[in-house]
């Protein structure tokens, strides 16, 4: 059991969803606006998908908290430190995104969509190393089960790495 990364997803993910939580105290027209121009066609495909990213980020964590010694790569030099950076990447970008959201929002400007579209960046960077590391460990470990934390991370890397990073900033009105 890794006790940092616990408690940084943990502390991590209280912020991420108390960002989340906040949405609700912005006017109706800041939380649509959150939508950034998403068709609303393609909206059943961004909430189906975050539930099934939200759902697949359990299994992948749960490898790397408790997966010793099924997590082969746990063994190495300096992999806590660089799981935590991982983490820390998704977590603490993904807090700031709804608020920072809100603020181009309400006052729109091309610097502050350059700093959500970074956060967003970030997000997808940190959501692909996780990808690749649950990659690496099924290919280690051979079976339907190894796989499964793959299986997790694919769905939160198409959620932040291909619809947050890139789908949505291609529909965010001019600023």
């Amino acid at each position: 059991m890794r006790k940092p990364l616990i408690l940084l997803n943990v502390v991590g993910g209280l912020a991420v969803l108390g960002s989340y939580a906040l949405a609700f105290a912005y006017s109706p027209a800041v939380r649509e606006g959150l939508w950034g121009g998403v068709p609303e066609s393609l909206r059943p495909i961004y909430t189906t998908n975050m539930l099934l990213a939200a759902a697949g980020y359990f299994p992948f964590t749960w490898l790397f908290a408790f997966g010793e010694p099924a997590y082969p790569a746990a063994k190495e030099a300096g992999h806590d430190r660089a799981l935590l950076g991982i983490y820390a990447l998704v977590l603490v970008p993904s807090a700031l995104w709804l608020p920072l959201t809100a603020w181009l929002i309400e006052a729109p400007s091309a610097w502050l969509f350059v700093v959500v579209r970074l956060v967003l960046f970030a997000v997808a960077a940190g959501a692909l190393a996780l990808l690749v590391r649950t990659a690496q460990h099924g290919m280690r470990r051979g079976t339907l089960a190894g796989w499964l934390p793959f299986a997790g991370a694919l769905p939160f890397f198409v959620q932040t790495g291909v619809l947050d990073a890139l789908v949505w900033p291609a529909f965010y009105p001019a600023v």
